[in-house]
């Protein structure tokens, strides 16, 4: 099949739901220019901060997409392209986004208040007790698995000959693997590109919120960072073994947790993300280009019986394999935790929590489409699923040698330079991720302690910022250090997609509370079939687990089906809740609903 088939009919319909279907549900939820938000009301120049449109739409992609568009469905090609084509294009239209659309909103009528806080206010404290085990679960499990990736592809290297250069070349540094293969070292150019972005990052963000620099020279400046780092890479390529990596990244999330939003979070997201826009206006051009001189998807359509055998049965384990680009819970952290708390209109509401999760769904749709063109099928399944115990899974590299191959052949753009873009496009969503969800994972652990020991009770230590941000980085450091990233990708994917379920239960539970909505079936249908299908993938992990004796995990999943069942009873509850009178439902304007 021509790559262009499924490109443009996916394509289209993400449009037409953006302005179709996210346009309905923005008038079911009730958006209200008029009415002033948190970040305007609660304005503290730290957290409740009125962001322009543009710049909070950056920040809140580059945080909810991380590397999970791309690592998801290059995963899942072992399937064959079809099974992910589908769900992709359907989870994200009426799963994903209408997910991420109910909690920004929910959580900007609620005061910018967590969607913790919320399933209290509406589920009580039952409810508000599982959201936050379930989000400190999922939160050490995703870094976790970006941080395992991520030192691996930093540390990536491949045939010179693969890349299109010669021995004789001097553009990569080289090393010889236990083939006897002279590879170019390709990750090092991205390790030095991520370090210059975070030491320029409180430099931009000083001039953009203190001194008030304007948008056209915010831009320029960010790029000049982007493209000087980048060429600052090949000069000065930083080499690090990968478990030095995971101890470097850990140090940086840790005090990037407890600083101002405007010192590194926003300003960071800010310049990562002209790499991502311009990553992904490649990837499109790229597969235009290359759809229209006649390339066609080399990997099966349906390669189900192989998928199975490595993965599992496609249901439920496709549906968790990708969760960022179909339906992601840690996108409710993210609109509820830092977005909420910076829409300085809620007209901005439906463009930043629907429309930012569509651009999700199609990333990972051209990631889906472009690994399964540019980069043949056992190359892919050698990268992505080696047969060597010894060799682990890269899903970042096979990634980042398809942009080569696609940019080399759809605009002509050297092979080699085509993959450091590839891996810079994945570390500046991964590194973004890290830093928000480290963040939130503080705020987390000081609501737990106020559970456990008493809101007046809580010890100043365990108050602490620095406390509570190092908690997160510890837990992270010991999963990543003592797990292989492929076995922890899958449970991360069932406890992301629980907390989903959770999170539109909430939201659910709020419409018939306080939104007049007698049965939110927009939100709660989403929320019954995630349930079930991510119980049903803890289900089958379980024995896997405990074959390889991965005791963390085992842990891990035993703690999820627990709260799943906490899920599944206030689900029931919820349905039995009679409606509230119409008018006892009705928002007054100017505070919360």
């Amino acid at each position: 099949m021509n790559v262009l088939v499924p490109l443009l009919i996916g394509g289209v319909l993400l449009a037409v739901a953006s302005r179709f279907y996210g346009g309905f549900l923005a008038r079911w939820l009730g958006l209200d220019d008029k009415r002033k938000t948190p970040a305007v009301v609660q304005e503290d120049g730290r957290d409740f901060v009125p962001t322009r449109p543009h710049v909070l739409f950056a920040h809140h992609f580059s945080a909810i997409a991380g590397a999970g568009p791309i690592l998801g469905p290059t995963m899942a090609l072992l399937y064959g392209y079809a099974p992910g084509w589908f769900w992709i294009i359907l989870g994200g239209i009426f799963f994903g986004a209408a997910h991420d659309l109910s909690a920004l909103f929910v959580s900007v009528r609620s005061g910018g208040r967590s969607m913790a806080e919320i399933a209290r206010s509406t589920l009580g404290n039952a409810g508000f007790t599982l959201f936050i085990l379930f989000s400190l679960v999922l939160i050490v499990l995703v870094t976790s698995a970006f941080l395992a990736a991520t030192s691996i592809s930093l540390t990536s290297m491949w045939p010179l000959e693969k890349l299109g250069l010669g021995a004789d070349q001097t553009l990569l540094g080289t090393a010889t693997n236990a083939k006897g293969q002279t590879v170019g070292v390709i990750g090092g150019i991205a390790s030095t590109s991520v370090v210059i972005i975070t030491m320029f990052s409180p430099l931009l963000g000083y001039l953009m919120y203190k001194r008030r620099m304007g948008t056209v020279p915010s831009y320029l400046l960010a790029a000049a960072i982007c493209a000087g780092s980048v060429v600052a890479g090949f000069f000065l390529p930083i080499r690090l073994d990968p478990q030095v990596w995971m101890i470097v990244l850990a140090v940086y999330v840790l005090f990037a947790a407890g600083v101002p939003v405007w010192v590194i979070l926003q300003p960071r997201d800010f310049i990562n993300v002209q790499i991502l826009y311009v990553g992904i206006a490649l990837l499109v051009g790229g597969l235009i280009s290359v759809g229209i001189q006649g390339a066609e998807i080399g990997a099966p359509a349906a390669n189900v019986a192989e998928g199975t055998a490595k993965l599992g049965l496609m249901w439920p384990m496709l549906f968790i394999t990708i969760a960022c680009g179909a339906i992601s819970g840690f996108h409710c952290m993210v609109a509820s935790g830092t977005s909420a708390k910076q829409v300085s209109s809620e007209r901005y509401v439906k463009r930043i929590g629907y429309d930012a999760m569509l651009l999700e769904s199609l990333l990972a749709l051209c990631v889906l489409v472009a690994v399964g063109s540019m980069l043949g099928f056992g190359d892919y399944k050698s990268i992505v699923f080696p047969a060597d115990p010894a060799v682990k899974s890269n899903p970042i590299l096979a990634f980042s040698l398809a942009v080569g191959h696609l940019l080399q052949t759809g605009l002509g753009i050297p092979t080699a330079y085509g993959t450091v873009a590839g891996i810079l496009l994945v570390e500046g969503f991964v590194i973004t991720t890290l830093d928000a969800a480290v963040r939130l994972n503080r705020y987390l652990f000081e609501e737990l302690w106020e559970i456990i020991l008493g809101k007046d009770r809580v010890p100043a230590l365990m108050r602490h910022p620095w406390f509570n941000s190092g908690l997160s980085v510890v837990f992270m450091l010991f999963l990543a250090w003592t797990n292989a990233f492929n076995a922890i990708w899958p449970i991360f994917g069932s406890a992301n997609q629980l907390l989903a379920a959770l999170s539109l239960i909430a939201a659910s539970a709020w419409l018939v509370a306080k939104g007049g909505k007698r049965f939110p079936v927009y939100t709660l249908v989403p929320a019954v079939v995630m349930l079930i299908t991510t119980v049903v993938s803890l289900l089958l992990l379980l024995p896997r687990y405990v074959e390889k004796s991965q005791w963390s995990l085992v842990a891990a999943n035993v703690t999820l089906l627990a709260l799943s069942l906490g899920v599944a009873i206030l689900a029931v509850v919820l349905r039995r809740k009679p409606a509230p009178a119409a008018a006892a439902a009705a928002p007054s304007r100017g505070g919360d609903a």
